[in-house]
């Protein structure tokens, strides 16, 4: 599995006291990322990644994902050039459009999230590579703000959207695009020419989260999925069975996630369910080696 890189998600769930030991561990056995999640009321985002990255020697950590409405630009930028000076290279920020429920809760839903993810981004990245930034849009307001400390190697910034015309927009404006669970090969082909109709070169990367279980009982493996990808069917709107998994033995669950390399993944976040995440983690990795 050349030029792809395979990473683990440390699920919201997850006590985030536990995060620098399990760090340290993926890093030992190869993974090449590690990605943290941002949801309301779980971990912060940022704090997850200096967590994880401080830990770690080699792992890159990626950030799935800020919600646009929950941080200014101003201050999304600085704390990530904070860590893309301390750990130059080893960052990605994904930024997305939020849960529009959770957005309301904490009474920051935008007007156009659109609008919103699109200035949010185009003015995180200037932030990033040094410019003096000035926006008067829709959603966002900055006059004449330019960081102190920028980062000499801007991180990656990657969408993390799922909707046409937001897949549209992460080919235009971002670095990637950050895929959510459940999405296969079928998914990613059509993935990728929205990503082109919004102008999306080649360096523009597919990073893919899927759920994962490994284990060598298919029933038990089945039974174990099911409620995560009864639950994701219905987000997405699309039958249970047809919510994609990195799942069965060690060697079927890396046939699947060829599969997702063949169909222009970039990077396969495994997002285990069931018992001991990095044993599953280990046996993934030794399979994909082979």
């Amino acid at each position: 599995m050349t030029n792809l890189r395979i990473g683990v998600m440390y699920d919201r769930d997850w006590v985030p006291e536990e995060l620098p030991a399990f760090a340290r561990r993926a890093e030992a056995l190869g993974a090449d990322d590690l990605w943290v999640v941002e949801d309301l009321r779980w971990n912060g985002g940022v704090s997850a990644a200096a967590v994880a990255l401080g830990a770690t020697e080699r792992l890159r950590v990626g950030i799935g994902i800020t919600p646009a409405p929950l941080r200014s630009p101003a201050l999304l930028a600085m704390e990530l050039a904070t860590l893309a000076r301390v750990f130059p290279g080893r960052l990605v920020a994904g930024i997305g459009h939020g849960v529009r429920e959770w957005m309301e809760q904490v009474g920051v839903a935008p007007r156009s999230p659109l609008a919103l993810l699109e200035e949010t981004i185009t003015a995180v990245r200037a932030l990033l590579h040094g410019e003096r930034v000035t926006v008067d849009g829709r959603e966002v307001r900055i006059d004449g703000i330019e960081l102190v400390h920028p980062p000499a190697e801007p991180p990656p910034l990657v969408a993390g959207v799922v909707r046409p015309r937001s897949l549209e927009l992460s080919g235009r404006v971002a670095d990637g695009t950050l895929i959510a669970e459940g999405h296969g090969p079928r998914d990613l082909e059509h993935i990728r020419a929205l990503l082109a109709k919004g102008g999306a070169g080649d360096d523009h990367t597919l990073n893919v989260f899927a759920f994962a279980c490994v284990g060598g009982d298919p029933e038990e493996v089945a039974r174990t999925l099911h409620p995560h990808t009864e639950g994701h069917g219905a987000w997405l709107g699309r039958p249970q069975e047809e919510v994609f998994t990195v799942s069965g033995d060690a060697a079927g669950a890396a046939a699947r996630i060829d599969a997702l390399r063949e169909s222009g993944a970039d990077t396969v976040v495994l997002r285990f369910v069931g018992a001991e995440p990095l044993r599953q983690l280990e046996a993934v990795l030794e399979a994909a080696r082979r």
